[in-house]
């Protein structure tokens, strides 16, 4: 296929996907995922929002200095301040791109500019020739193009390629658009703009009706050859167009689309399974592609057809996204060199021989209580001991709990709180309300918990539980994380752990761009 044919796939699950409300990622978290997109062979990662905050800066600038084969992104809005900060942080990028955006819709203009049409031109082609003189990627996005009217469309955007922007990204940002009536608005502008040619035509959809895959694969009919996606489809209110369901539709379905990707696609798994653990939003088992059901089958009928021959009920083979590549790897006999080369090939890297040190000895000690060591547990135990690699204000040193049929659940512990240990016991309407009332007991946080979530990370009962929990306090919003054999442990972990990343003043959620 010729260069035209290929998709270009634009990640943003770490600026959009990260404004999912308790998605906030540390830097570290981010450069881990940056890697992982980077060995998926994404060809444009949309790193962050780099003025938004001092932390988003940080993990821009350290993901453009680390990836090498990708295009490293960061967002602005049409604005000088914002755009030279993401100049900035994009500074050491082997190749970088500014993604600046305007809304162009009338009720955006109106009600959130206050802007005439006039004055939303003026400004968009300010703001490209201002990024393209900083960096030779510029990307311009209609914000809320999906409402926007054709004709300015076809003004705005003329003028921003005349400007020098080199992709044009028509956003459907609040999901509103069905898919033949989104393939018309790309097939008009590709068709009505003279210097059409001298861009690639980009979407961006959400997925508030369920749409955001089919509208964007019908944008890619029309003539669109950038998607913007996230990984598990993370995101903004319902959430992106899923990378893995974009990826593997053109892959599968090439005889109709007629286009290819450079995406690797036996790695989608892990990328998947290593977004879901640093954020804490599970995919739910009949998620496409990743999900745990994916390729299962119930049926009698289905099982002896695929048996016979798998093209019966399979469209495509698990092992070409991942599944079924992680066969047992490692054992408690296992050495460091195994242990390390293992890592590399999951695509998770490690700062210095202090924390493979680290995660060595806890695979050591996971592996004395679980025979069976998978690819997931290894994701879940680097996230957990980087967790505790982190400063620490609170610290789990011992956990007892009581839960017996007719009684009150009871629970004692011992934290160390800035090296001082303290204890408490506390009653709760079960073992994990008993564990999480006497940290608070100690705390003193006053946090609001949002939500608590376990997940099982493999198969059999002596699999690693792994628990999200949610804090909420005066509108920031924390994710805490924990995996251990003992579920009580992990969760005692996962809020000790959300207590920390409040203590340490994380940022506030994201709310910043909707593009």
């Amino acid at each position: 296929m010729s260069s035209s044919d290929r998709v270009i796939i634009f990640d943003t699950t770490l600026r959009d996907g990260e404004q999912s409300p308790g998605a906030s990622m540390t830097g570290e978290e981010k450069l881990r995922i940056a890697k992982a997109l980077e060995r998926l062979r994404v060809d444009v990662i949309e790193a962050g929002f780099a003025i938004a905050s001092p932390g988003d800066f940080a993990a821009v600038k350290a993901i453009a200095d680390s990836i090498k084969d990708s295009t490293v992104c960061s967002l602005s809005r049409a604005v000088d301040a914002d755009i030279d900060r993401a100049a900035e942080a994009l500074a050491g990028a082997n190749s970088g791109r500014i993604h600046t955006f305007i809304a162009t819709s009338p009720i955006h203009m109106q009600y959130k500019l206050r802007m005439q049409p006039d004055q939303v031109v003026e400004q968009a082609v300010h703001a490209v020739k201002r990024a393209r003189n900083l960096c030779s990627d510029v990307e311009f996005s209609c914000e809320d193009a999906g409402r926007s009217e054709l004709d300015f469309l076809c003004r705005i955007i003329e003028a921003a390629i005349d400007a020098g922007a080199r992709t044009i990204n028509i956003p459907d940002t609040v999901g509103y658009a069905i898919p033949h009536q989104y393939a018309e608005t790309i097939r008009q502008l590709l068709n009505r703009i003279p210097n059409a040619d001298k861009a690639v035509f980009s979407v961006h959809c959400h997925n508030d009706l369920g749409l955001a895959v089919a509208n964007s694969l019908a944008a890619v009919v029309a003539g669109a050859r950038q998607v913007e996606c996230t990984i598990n489809g993370l995101g903004e209110r319902a959430g992106n167009a899923a990378l893995e369901e974009i990826v593997m539709a053109i892959k599968t379905r090439q005889d109709l689309l007629g286009v290819h990707t450079n995406i690797d696609t036996p790695h989608i798994l892990s990328t998947s399974r290593m977004v879901s653990g640093i954020t804490g939003f599970p995919v739910q088992p009949n998620k496409a592609i990743v999900g745990a059901n994916a390729f299962a089958h119930e049926s009698g009928i289905h099982q002896d057809g695929v048996l016979k021959h798998r093209e019966t009920y399979e469209i495509m083979s698990a092992q070409s996204v991942g599944w079924h590549t992680n066969k047992l790897s490692l054992g408690k006999l296992s050495g460091r060199n195994a242990f390390r080369s293992r890592l590399d090939e999951l695509g998770i890297a490690l700062a210095g021989e202090a924390e493979l040190n680290a995660a060595f000895a806890r695979f050591k000690e996971l592996a004395d209580k679980k025979h069976e060591i998978f690819d997931e547990d290894l994701q879940a135990l680097v996230s957990d001991t980087l967790g505790e690699e982190a400063p620490e204000h609170f610290k789990l040193v011992t956990l007892e709990v009581a839960s017996k049929t007719g009684e009150v659940p009871q629970a004692k512990l011992v934290l160390s709180v800035d090296g001082a240990e303290r204890g408490a016991e506390s009653q709760g309407s079960g073992p994990v309300d008993a564990t999480f009332k006497a940290i608070e007991s100690i705390a003193g946080s006053n946090a609001n918990l949002q939500l608590y979530s376990v997940n099982a990370i493999t198969q059999g009962t002596d699999s690693q539980g792994e628990v999200t929990v949610r804090l909420e306090k005066a509108g920031r919003i924390v994710n805490g994380n924990g995996a251990d054999t003992d579920i009580l442990v992990a969760s005692a972990k996962a809020y000790i752990n959300a207590l920390n990343l409040m203590q340490a003043g994380q940022k506030a959620h994201p709310q910043v761009a909707d593009v």
